[in-house]
């Protein structure tokens, strides 16, 4: 029988807006939380460790949000802090702190996202896009970040040729937004891109996968064109699964209803590309199923196609805003669902992302990854899922839930201490 939500139990409350669940050698639990200060939240983000009946310590406190990412290593966690600038830490059960990598994009429309060690040795982790699709756009303004970060930009990670769009818009950094601004793909706000101009692949990169060594040495990009892979995750075959949160109705270059995607990362030594900007699942963003509302049709960014690999096809597509997220493969204890991939739908950012319409996500999901079929296996209560994790003694599913966070006409409402995390038997 499938286990429902109000069969599991609340181990947590009143967590302000959290994002990463870990659990250490001996089964302890830890928690991190954003530190956004949505709603009159503490800013700053913090990382506890929690007991069995939910009782609390404080590991860390004061890291730049949000926090992305926590992962158990060698006796301490790992920790991806979004900036500015982005950077990976390493952060013992004390509190101590050490640098492993730092100077990573961002934070943009999206940031450095989750890390973990890879059964190779090496740390990878994952990058999301700037923008939307390539282009700082006034979206980048309202989300925050343009203002006080207007050099920063896209930087791919091929080195690539483009067609010469130019968006034109408003231009809010000028005195009472007297002016208008015209801007290239890749590049900074207001800064124009001619046909046939070349842009060099960088490391870091955006919208991309990394790995470094556990010292931060070695920085390579594994794969490019993720526009936004929040979860990342080892099967225990060895396979690298990556979420990728497909583009929105919004900013310079809308599309629309774009899935989300499930795309296994192809590890060797050629860097393979998934598509952003210019292709969704191999399909062209010119394509008319991607035409969106509030703009004009998508045009090609890329002029050299032809030069770069041919964009991989994905094993899942989720409904559009979804919010794919984190995920965690189920262990014997949960039989038949064995080996299957828990993943959380964080839902729908409606009105910012897209056009109004049904909620979606908010939900944990099932996939099997013998044939890619997906079942919903718990919903409501839930407001927000955003990280699901496996007890490595009980076996146990824990769901952190991020808590009220909705986007309205013209702003955000977000409720302080309205994040939980649930403990789940397994079913």
């Amino acid at each position: 029988m499938r286990p429902e939500l109000h069969e599991a139990e609340p181990l947590a409350e009143g967590l302000h807006f959290p994002t990463s669940l870990a659990f250490d050698d001996a089964g302890g639990i830890y928690v991190a939380e954003s530190g956004l200060a949505f709603g009159g939240a503490p800013a700053g983000g913090r990382i506890w460790r929690l007991g069995t009946h939910g009782e609390r310590t404080l590991v860390a406190a004061g890291l730049t949000a949000p926090v992305n990412g926590l992962t158990w290593h060698a006796g301490s966690l790992i920790v991806v802090e979004a900036g500015p600038p982005g950077q990976i830490t390493r952060v013992s059960p004390r509190g101590d702190r050490t640098l492993i990598l730092g100077g990573l994009p961002g934070p943009g429309n999206y940031h450095t996202n989750m890390a973990l060690v890879g059964p190779d040795g090496w740390l990878y982790f994952s990058q999301g896009a700037m923008t939307n699709t390539a282009v700082v756009g006034l979206d980048s303004y309202e989300i925050g970040w343009l203002g006080r970060l207007p050099h920063h930009h896209d930087i791919p990670g091929f080195d690539v040729t483009l067609t010469g769009f130019n968006a034109e818009s408003g231009n809010p950094l000028l005195p009472g937004d007297s002016g208008r601004a015209l801007t290239g793909a890749f590049s900074p706000f207001g800064q124009p891109t001619y046909a046939g101009e070349r842009i060099a692949a960088g490391v870091p990169c955006t919208a991309g996968v990394m790995r470094c060594r556990l010292d931060g040495s070695g920085l390579t990009t594994v794969a490019w064109g993720l526009r936004n892979a929040y979860g990342l995750g080892f099967l225990p075959d060895g396979r690298l699964l990556a979420v990728d949160q497909g583009a929105d109705d919004r900013g310079s270059r809308p599309l629309g209803n774009v899935p989300d995607l499930l795309f296994e990362v192809r590890l060797g030594e050629t860097v393979a590309w998934y598509g952003w900007p210019d292709f969704v699942d191999g399909i062209p963003v010119t394509d008319a199923r991607f035409r969106p509302e509030r703009g004009p049709d998508p045009v090609f960014l890329l002029a050299s196609h032809d030069r770069l690999p041919t964009p991989e096809r994905a094993v899942l597509r989720f409904p559009p805003h979804t919010a794919a997220v984190k995920f965690s493969v189920a262990p014997k204890q949960w039989g038949p669902r064995a080996g299957h991939v828990f993943i959380a739908l964080f839902g729908d950012e409606r009105p910012m992302t897209a056009p109004a319409g049904p909620r979606v996500g908010r939900s944990v999901h099932a996939i099997n990854p013998r044939d890619w079929s997906m079942e919903q296996v718990c919903a409501e209560p839930l407001i927000r899922p955003i990280d699901v994790g496996f007890h490595p003694e009980d076996g146990c599913l824990y769901i952190l839930d991020f808590g009220w966070f909705e986007m309205v006409p013209g702003g955000l409402e977000a409720k302080p201490a309205s994040g939980v995390l649930w403990r789940m038997a397994p079913g």
